[in-house]
């Protein structure tokens, strides 16, 4: 088994592409509470997954792929497209009729954005980055994570320079809000 030091970059942003992955098949079987709770957990994963990788993994493609200016510009255009329709879908609710269509419609596209990442992004930063570069990659996403919002936020832009200067203060905001939110509903039974 790899360690966290040992983990590199692509390794660590295939894993959450896995993660997410399960999570679009979980919701679509879920009802209630359980749908919500699994709602919020891949709202928060997509956002924070997202915003890591305009800060760490499309800087640093854009210079060492073939295309790599192209190739990035076309995935943050999906990006983008992708943080809009997560805030629309967040704003629906997951009880609103039409969450579940529009829902498979959102999975398919982060899917397919996550499979030409994998294999337009991917193979060529592992073939033009040292082992020790991609997994210094790796500590440097953990970090961004930390520090990323954890709700989709479509109109603060879709460049590494928007996600550091609005980032921080958005994520304080996010992580303030879904600690009120847990707290509400974990002492919603004892009101």
């Amino acid at each position: 088994m790899t360690t966290i030091q040992e983990q590199d970059v692509l390794d660590l942003l295939h894993e959450q592409h896995n993660q997410i992955k399960a999570l679009f098949g979980q919701l679509s079987r879920a009802q209630g509470t359980e749908k919500r709770e699994l709602f919020e957990d891949l709202v928060r994963l997509l956002a924070v997954h997202e915003s890591a990788e305009e800060i760490v993994v499309h800087p640093r493609a854009e210079r060492k792929i073939e295309g790599g200016a192209d190739v990035v510009q076309k995935r943050r255009h999906e990006e983008d497209q992708a943080k809009r329709e997560l805030s629309a879908l967040y704003d629906l609710g997951v009880e609103h009729p039409d969450f579940d269509s529009r829902l498979s419609t959102f999975a398919d596209a982060v899917v397919e954005h996550a499979s030409r990442e994998e294999s337009e992004e991917f193979p060529s930063l592992r073939r033009n980055s040292s082992p020790e570069q991609l997994r210094r990659m790796a500590g440097a996403l953990r970090a961004a994570e930390a520090m990323a919002p954890t709700r989709p936020h479509p109109h603060s832009g879709e460049s590494r320079t928007a996600n550091l200067v609005a980032g921080p203060p958005m994520a304080l905001f996010d992580r303030l809000r879904d600690a009120v939110r847990d707290w509400r509903e974990s002492h919603r039974d004892q009101d």
